[in-house]
């Protein structure tokens, strides 16, 4: 791979790696992996305020990981992109397998 080509994907990869460096945004992603959501079920599952869902909404639809569907007055998110969800299914063993997180623990 020429040094160009290198810079020019590892660039891309940090955008996606920049996407998913926020607990919040991490925590939406987990939540969608069961199937899409409305915006409202995302703000009383996560506990967020509606406009930091909707800052946190904005990134990840803009980095093409989420995309929606409106149905009426409510819209609807699911994960779009492939290559999120083997890097979730990851973060989910290394994190979360074990059952419920011990609050504090690191």
């Amino acid at each position: 791979m020429s040094p160009e080509l290198l810079e020019k994907k590892a660039g891309e990869a940090e955008a996606f790696l920049r996407s998913l460096a926020s607990r919040h945004r991490l925590m939406i992603l987990c939540s969608l992996l069961g199937g899409e959501l409305s915006v409202t079920e995302l703000g009383e599952r996560l506990g967020l305020t509606q406009s930091n869902l909707s800052r946190h909404l904005a990134t990840l639809r803009d980095e093409g990981l989420v995309g929606t569907r409106r149905a009426r007055t409510t819209i609807y998110y699911r994960i779009t992109s492939e290559r999120v969800l083997p890097i979730l299914t990851e973060l989910y063993k290394l994190f979360c397998a074990d059952g419920d997180v011990e609050e504090g623990a690191s």
